[in-house]
């Protein structure tokens, strides 16, 4: 059984901007599309059916080879989807940002919730298309939490389908303590991407910028394809609890797209992208 991919759509730019991310990564891992849309009535059913062959077609365009179908559902978008992609085994959700539509703001903190509360990973994209070469540079903020090293799991992969570069950054803290542990995890993540044949680099963020700056810096620096963020219940520095963070880091004004993982202690990142 092929691995499938999840577009949640409402037909807008961005909506068709993750449909084509979606398809081209899907190209790469051999994998299906099902796109998703969600209405509030059965009368807008039929309506919904043909704006959707209407994006297959257009998806077509992105790639004559990929399989991509379509799924409509009644009910409400923020508690659908998790319900949808678990009902149709979904690996991993390609979700577009805008900043209003009939969703409101995927950064509002209804969808962030979805995100956050989802055992299947999501990749949050804004208009700018995957280039042709994917996802060629990673950026991967690291912290002291030992969740955020699941997030290595999934970035390994798709670097070893992309042949991407991983660039793993971590704070440069004062204490000393603390900055001896940092770099000590930073040592074990590269060490674990080296195991995979994967391309890494490692940086520190400057002492005077926070970490969300320190992240857009580099993701500049290397002209990045592609951030991997942890969501953590808790408050550590890499986790989704507050709406400042969200919106910088998922709405970055350098567009680029959003790996958002949860972890969990048997998760679907382990075995989705195994061939």
């Amino acid at each position: 059984m092929n691995t499938k991919l999840l577009v949640p759509t409402d037909f807008s730019e961005v909506a068709q901007s993750a449909m084509q991310h979606a398809i081209k990564f899907a190209e790469i891992i051999n994998a299906d599309v099902i796109l998703l849309h969600v209405v509030s009535s059965r009368e807008e059913v039929e309506e919904a059916k043909e704006k959707l062959s209407k994006e297959i077609t257009l998806g077509s365009s992105f790639s004559s080879s990929c399989n991509v179908t379509s799924f409509v559902r009644i009910g409400n978008i923020f508690e659908d989807i998790g319900d949808v992609a678990a009902e149709l085994g979904i690996s991993l959700i390609f979700m577009g940002t805008h900043k209003a539509s009939r969703w409101q703001k995927l950064v509002g903190s209804r969808a962030i919730k979805v995100i956050t509360s989802s055992p299947v990973p999501f990749i949050v994209t804004q208009e700018k298309l995957m280039n042709s070469n994917g996802y060629d540079n990673i950026v991967v903020p690291l912290d002291l939490n030992v969740e955020t090293k699941q997030k290595l799991e999934l970035v390994a992969k798709i670097a070893h389908y992309f042949d991407s570069q991983v660039h793993l950054l971590t704070n440069d803290n004062s204490d000393e303590f603390i900055k001896t542990k940092l770099k000590a995890n930073q040592v074990w993540a590269s060490n674990y991407l080296k195991s995979k044949d994967i391309k890494n680099s490692s940086h520190l963020v400057d002492q005077a910028d926070s970490l969300t700056e320190g992240i857009f810096k580099l993701s500049k620096e290397v002209d990045a394809d592609l951030i991997a963020i942890m969501n953590l219940a808790d408050e550590t520095v890499l986790g989704l609890y507050e709406n400042s963070f969200q919106e910088e880091i998922v709405a970055n004004d350098l567009k680029v797209p959003v790996l958002c993982v949860n972890p969990h202690p048997v998760t679907k990142v382990s075995g989705i992208l195994v061939r």
